[in-house]
Formats: C-alpha cells, sequence, structure tokens
C-alpha cells in the first residue's frame, strides 16, 4: 500500500481520536458518566461499535473502554526510514477512526439535540439529516433486498461546478444508487447545497441524502451498511468478520471525493476499506492499484468527472442493469419517491380534480398491435399552465401464457412505472389515480404518450415470459375518460369477486418467497390465498405470475400435501419445502399459528405482532407508529426479535392484509385474541376489520380492540380489557 496514503491515514486517525476523546472528556465532566447517549431512534446502538465490538454504548461511561480499544488499534505514526507494508495498520487506524467519530457525533446529539433535523427530508432552516433512524432505515432496506438499490454512494467535498455536481448526481440516481453527502472541500464547497442550489430535491425520497457538511458524519454512511448485515444478514453484533465480508460480498458501496484530500479523509477511507469499499478521487494523490481487501484497486485518482460515476462502478464490481426509455426525461427507480409540490406544477389529472381511471385487460391476440401508443385529445403542449384534464389509461394485453388472473398483478405496476420517470407524480390506482406532472417535465417535452412508451417498454421487459403484446390507448376527452371508467370498475368487480372466493382449502398449490434470502438465508415466506407476504407485497396470484415470469425465481410452487393439523396450518409438503429451502434451519412452519414455530421473516414486513401473557391477548403495531407499545418495546426494538430469519414463539412479522383474513392467528383463536392495535393501523383497515368482525358474529368486537389512547402498558390494557369484556380474557391460555 502507498506509503503516502498510509502515513496520511495514520496522521488523520490520531488527530480524529485525539478529537474525539477530548470531546468525551469535557462531556464526561459537563453531563456525568451516567448520561445516556445513543443515534436517534435505533436498537443498534452506535451501530459500527456494536456490529464490531457487541458492545452497547448507552452512557458516556461507556465510551471510556471503547476509547481504550482506539488507542489499542492505532498505530504508530509511519517514520521516514521504515519500508515495511502498511495495508493492516492503515485497515486497524480506519476502525478506530470510525469508533472515534460515531462517539462524537452521539455526544454532539446530546450537546446540540437540533444540529441534525432527524428527519426523511431537510426543513426550511436546516439541510442536514444526520444518521437514519430504524423507521428509515428499515423503510429503505426493502430497497436493497430486492436489487432496486444496489448499494450507495458516500460523497465528500463537492466539484468545483454545481452543474456537474447535479450531474454526477442525477448519473447516480439513474443507476439506481444512493447518495450519501459529507463534509465540503477545501473551497468550502459541498455537494448538498450545490445541488439544492440548482433546484434538486434532496432528501431521502430521491435519494440524495444529504447527511452532514462535516467528515465525521461518514460513520452514519458505514453505520447504515452495518446494520444492513445485522437486520437482514443474520449477522450478529460482535461478529467483525462476517459483517466486514457480508459488505464486501453484498452491499455495492464506494467513497468519492472531490478535491485535496486531508489526512481525516485518508482515514476515513482506510476505514472503508475494513468493508471492501474503495475510494475513487478527481485530485492527484497516490493510488492503490493491487487488490487485497477491496475486490479491485482500493483508490484510483484523476479521474475525469465525465468518467467518475463510470470508473467507480467498475471498480467496486458492481453489475448495474439500467433500461433506457425512449423519452426525453431521465427515468429510474431513483425518481420514485421524487415529489411535485405546489410551486413545481404545471398540471395534474384524476385525483379528485378531474375524472382519472387506468386499467389494464387482456385481449386475444389479434386484437392487440404491439407498440401501439395513441392519444385522443389535448397533451401536455396544447394546454396552459394549471388546466387539468381528465385522463383515461387503457393498456390491452396479449399472451400465450397471459391469464385473467394476472391482470391486476401487471395494472399494479402502473404507480411505480409512471414514478420512475423525473417530474412526473402518480399516487393511487384503479379509479382514484393521480396524476401530478412537474414543470421540469414540460420543459423537456413531456408528453402523454411518454406514459405509454414507459408501460409499453417496461411491461415487456418485467413480464416478457407472460406478454407477447402490449397497446396504450390514453384519452384526454371527456366522454371517452366515462366510458372507460365504467368498463373498468366492471373489471374491478369481477377481479374482487375472483380473489375473494379464493380461500387455502380451494387451493392445492401455495408458493414461497426467498426474495430476501440474500439478506436473511433462513428465511423462507409462505404465501397462501388467504396469507399475503408479510411485505405486504406479494400475494398468492403475485407468486403464481412470478413464476410463470421466472421459473427459478424467488417464487416457487409448494405442494402443500397432508394436512396434519388444520387448526395450526400444518402441511407436510410445506414443513419440506421450507427445511430444504432454509438449508436446514427451519425444519416446520405453522402457517396460522403465533406461538407454535411462525413463520420467519428477514425484516421487511409491514407489522409485527407479539403476545402480551397478562393480557391473554395479541398486539400487532404497524412500521409507521413509533411510539411505545404494550409489549415494553418500540417497532425498532421488536423487530430485533422477529426478523433476521430466525423463529420466535410470540413475535412474528406480519402483513396490514393479513389481520383481516379468515386465517389471522386462527390456532390461538383467530381475531377475536387481537387485543391492541396503534390508532394509525385501526383507523387505515377500519371498513375491513368492522365487517370482518360482523362476519365471526361480534360486531362489538371492533370498540374492544385498544389503542394507544387507552394506554401502551399491559396493565392499562388488561383494565380497558376488563371494562370492555373482550373475549381474549375468557379464552384458554396462549402462553
Amino acid at each position: 500500500m502507498s506509503k503516502i496514503i498510509c502515513s496520511a491515514a495514520i496522521r488523520g486517525a490520531h488527530k480524529i481520536v485525539d478529537m474525539a476523546e477530548e470531546k468525551y472528556e469535557e462531556a464526561l465532566k459537563k453531563y456525568g458518566a451516567d448520561q445516556e447517549v445513543s443515534l436517534p431512534n435505533t436498537a443498534y446502538f452506535l451501530p459500527i461499535i456494536y456490529s464490531m465490538l457487541g458492545a452497547k454504548v448507552e452512557k458516556i461511561g461507556d465510551m471510556k473502554d471503547i476509547f481504550q480499544e482506539c488507542r489499542t488499534l492505532l498505530p504508530d505514526l509511519v517514520s521516514e526510514h521504515n519500508w515495511l507494508p502498511y495495508l493492516a495498520p492503515a485497515l486497524d487506524a480506519g476502525m478506530a477512526t470510525y469508533f472515534a467519530e460515531e462517539m462524537y457525533e452521539a455526544i454532539r446529539y446530546i450537546e446540540t439535540p437540533d444540529f441534525y433535523t432527524k428527519t426523511e427530508e431537510p426543513t426550511d432552516s436546516n439541510l442536514w439529516l444526520g444518521a437514519a433512524d430504524d423507521v428509515i432505515f428499515r423503510k429503505r432496506g426493502v430497497e436493497f433486498v430486492d436489487g432496486s438499490a444496489p448499494g450507495f454512494a458516500a460523497i465528500v467535498g463537492a466539484p468545483d461546478d454545481k452543474e456537474v455536481a447535479s450531474r454526477i448526481a442525477l448519473e447516480l440516481q439513474e443507476k439506481n444508487l444512493y447518495i450519501f453527502m459529507h463534509d465540503h472541500s477545501v473551497n468550502g464547497k459541498n455537494m448538498s447545497q450545490q445541488l439544492v442550489d440548482n433546484g434538486v430535491q434532496v432528501g431521502w425520497n430521491t435519494r440524495l441524502v444529504p447527511f452532514a457538511d462535516n467528515y465525521t458524519s461518514v460513520v452514519f454512511s458505514i453505520g447504515f451498511a452495518c446494520r444492513v448485515a445485522m437486520a437482514f444478514g443474520g449477522i450478529k453484533p460482535g461478529d467483525f468478520r462476517g459483517n466486514l465480508i457480508y459488505n464486501k460480498d453484498r452491499t455495492f458501496a464506494f467513497v468519492m471525493a472531490f478535491g485535496k484530500v486531508s489526512d481525516e479523509w485518508y482515514a476515513n477511507a482506510a476505514g472503508a476499506f475494513n468493508w471492501g469499499f474503495p475510494t475513487i478521487s478527481d485530485y492527484d494523490i497516490p493510488e492503490v492499484l493491487p487488490t487485497g481487501i477491496c475486490t479491485y484497486e482500493h483508490v484510483v485518482s484523476n479521474v475525469p468527472h465525465e468518467e467518475f460515476v463510470q470508473k467507480a462502478i467498475e471498480v467496486r464490481g458492481l453489475k448495474v442493469n439500467v433500461t433506457k426509455i425512449d423519452i426525453p426525461m431521465s427515468f429510474g427507480p431513483a425518481f420514485e419517491g421524487e415529489r411535485i409540490r405546489k410551486d413545481d406544477l404545471f398540471m395534474e389529472c384524476g385525483g379528485g380534480r378531474t375524472t382519472g381511471v387506468e386499467v389494464l385487460i387482456s385481449k386475444e391476440m389479434d386484437e392487440v398491435e404491439d407498440g401501439l401508443v395513441t392519444l385522443e385529445g389535448k397533451d401536455i403542449s396544447d394546454i396552459k399552465q394549471g388546466e387539468n384534464l381528465p385522463i383515461s389509461i387503457l393498456v390491452e394485453v396479449a399472451g400465450r401464457e397471459m391469464q385473467s388472473d394476472f391482470e391486476p398483478i401487471l395494472e399494479r405496476q402502473f404507480h411505480h412505472l409512471m414514478n420512475y420517470i423525473q417530474g412526473i407524480m402518480h399516487i393511487g390506482q384503479r379509479d382514484i389515480m393521480w396524476i401530478r406532472i412537474g414543470h421540469g417535465a414540460v420543459e423537456k417535452g413531456f408528453s402523454f404518450k411518454h406514459l405509454g412508451k414507459v408501460l409499453h417498454g417496461k411491461l415487456h421487459q418485467e413480464f416478457g415470459a407472460i406478454l407477447d403484446k402490449v397497446q396504450v390507448k390514453i384519452s384526454t376527452v371527456q366522454e371517452t375518460v366515462e366510458q372507460v371508467m365504467a368498463m373498468a370498475k366492471e373489471t374491478y368487480a369481477e377481479r374482487d369477486l375472483r380473489l375473494g372466493n379464493m380461500t387455502d382449502e380451494t387451493e392445492e398449490v401455495f408458493y414461497s418467497c426467498t426474495l430476501c434470502q440474500s439478506f436473511a438465508p433462513s428465511h423462507v415466506c409462505v404465501i397462501t390465498p388467504e396469507r399475503v407476504g408479510m411485505c405486504g407485497a406479494y400475494n398468492w396470484l403475485d407468486g403464481k405470475a412470478s413464476y410463470q415470469i421466472n421459473p427459478t425465481g424467488p417464487n416457487q410452487p409448494i405442494e402443500k400435501g397432508e394436512c396434519t393439523d388444520a387448526e395450526l396450518g400444518d402441511f407436510i409438503g410445506i414443513n419440506e419445502f421450507v427445511n430444504q429451502a432454509s438449508r436446514g434451519a427451519v425444519p416446520e412452519v405453522s402457517c396460522y399459528s403465533l406461538m407454535n414455530n411462525p413463520m420467519t421473516a428477514c425484516g421487511c414486513f409491514e407489522a409485527i405482532a407479539a403476545m402480551l401473557p397478562q393480557c391473554n391477548g395479541i398486539m400487532v403495531v404497524n412500521r409507521d407508529y413509533m411510539g411505545m407499545t404494550p409489549s415494553g418495546m418500540k417497532f425498532t426494538s421488536l423487530a430485533g426479535m422477529a426478523g433476521g430469519g430466525a423463529q420466535t414463539p410470540g413475535f412474528m412479522g406480519v402483513s396490514k392484509h393479513y389481520l383481516t383474513s379468515r386465517k389471522l392467528f386462527m390456532a390461538e383463536g383467530g381475531l377475536k385474541r387481537v387485543v391492541w392495535l396503534p390508532k394509525i393501523l385501526k383507523d387505515e383497515i377500519s371498513e375491513k376489520l368492522k365487517a370482518r368482525c360482523e362476519e365471526i358474529g361480534m360486531p362489538e368486537l371492533y370498540d374492544m380492540i385498544a389503542t394507544e389512547e387507552q394506554g401502551t402498558t399491559e396493565e392499562e390494557i388488561l383494565a380497558f380489557l376488563k371494562e370492555k369484556g373482550h373475549p381474549a380474557l375468557e379464552m384458554e391460555s396462549a402462553v
């Protein structure tokens, strides 16, 4: 390894550890050893330290041992006459750097609580978001699981020109990467501010994340990677080797450094090498080309800005398949979270402003002309700002393997595919769809026909195994829109009836989902007609369609076989499949039980069910609820009990849809066993939940289910249940 880089990294590490330890001594005197410390709303303490050492830093006094570890790791400063290899000392210096910086940032949260916004997007007064809490982390973790976000770029400094910064950011977005931005260059410029000054929307929703204007915040990026390994990969805290190897093999990240590189930057780069994350620089610094810890080169320098992104991807060994759609706007998953606000809005369709509807139907082969995209009525170029139009989007498909059961699955893709277009915001579906068109898209020449081009191209690419032809008919004429609306409502009703009549008893084949096994190797999800995937994204028909599309993919048919216990949901065929697919880690699964061999989870669940022993009932908490629950744990702590591919009786990941299924907790008595839901969740599913209460002959049960308004402790909930006469209190003990 380069002596220059090694010497600088070790010097930088000494400076950083000294700085952090001085801050620690000041905080110890000011606040005392028992002062609690943490990053915001996380069950992972200080994530790098927790993942590498297994140490839970909960109080300032806990930092003493970690600083001793830093001093042990820190090598001596490199002398002029020492020509030994330097890789190992530099790696140790980098690790000490991250430990020290993480403690430094934790103290910052005590000293200056409002230094970071602690939100998903910047506020009017503060650009810097700070560390991602567990709500953000788990929400974004889904994208790392399904491959829509293959990795991230950790950026320090900024190019001299904001146009160059915007172009690099856009290119990274188009490759579906997250962009984590830190620190400023010697010229005082930081990339986050450059993007904002150039009218680019930053925040988690656009994958352009302004962590902070300091180099110590690099630990927020590395800590994110550490949490991925622990939350989704089953890596235990303290298993530093497993965490480092996991991230090298599965989290495709790299550092981009703009401008002169300081000793402190070198130290942070050396730290990133431990995880297999290389550094790409536009500055004239020594290169470290031999492979070793990183997949290929460790440091590549003097890279022209126009080649920056491609070189970074090449050096990291990342294979990104970017689909080019022939439209004038940029296109890709990075734009899915973009919002079109009032000041950016040119016009809108549907959403209560006008009539709007979208529907996909299957036709005979000779009734569809592949690639045909028609527009009836006014286009964007024919109207003025603020002139809203009705819209109908009718997609007609044909294919030798196409079935009517697949129609809702394909139609469901409209939402994210249209949101992939930069400057377009799509909300809702069916006859409550809503499209907002931004000025940026109009300026680039957006036409309604581009929606058709996107749907035609992407449906072919993603569902080519079942589709042969796709044509799209778009209309902005009110009479035609109303005609399509009438036809669509008939179609929706037929579909709902078809889905509603399916039960676990009527089907002999269930479907697996092992999409998340890259992060939780022992997890196998079993999808039945009456139990959708716990992520809420896959139902039985989705599994069937996915298998047709990719017969060797993550959704495989499971012959359920003989039912050995109808109440528990034990099936011989399912147990054989799960045992094989989990490589023996999970020999048995009870499909309808929380207490007996519950289904495993990776961490992408919409909600978590947990047994409340005193109440003899079950609580369910959704991901969006951040408060305390009667279990004594918040969602983030419960996620550690239910996730990682392990079976934990009494804890299980579930989807919101499953809460109104006839198979819900059937082994424990079904819906009558549910005693607590967050109000936000209860309100969201209220109509279906009330209907289910009516179906079981207990319409009063709805009002017997407590929320946080009645209490957040078991004692409070038990008193409420006794007052209401909840049936769970009279049921057989579930524990």
